[in-house]
């Protein structure tokens, strides 16, 4: 299972980077319906790693907002 793991994490990272260049968010979801037709396992996988990476992104948005209002505002 680490080899699918490993692998769905890379493709994740790369539709990430290129939806977000590109600006076509579909990207992610074309390349799980590709992924799926082959392979279940990957593309579940696949999923989640997408999901996890999305979450951390929006935890990581709601600290760094957290501590902005926390910070002095110059006089």
């Amino acid at each position: 299972m680490a080899y699918t793991e490993d692998k769905a994490n890379e493709i994740a990272d790369l539709a990430l980077a290129e939806a977000h260049e590109s600006g076509d968010e579909t990207l992610i979801d074309r390349i799980g319906v590709v992924l799926g037709a082959s392979s279940q396992t990957l593309q579940e996988a696949y999923l989640t790693a997408i999901r996890v990476r999305r979450a951390e992104a929006r935890a990581f948005g709601l600290l760094a907002e957290s501590k902005a209002k926390r910070q002095p505002k110059p006089e």
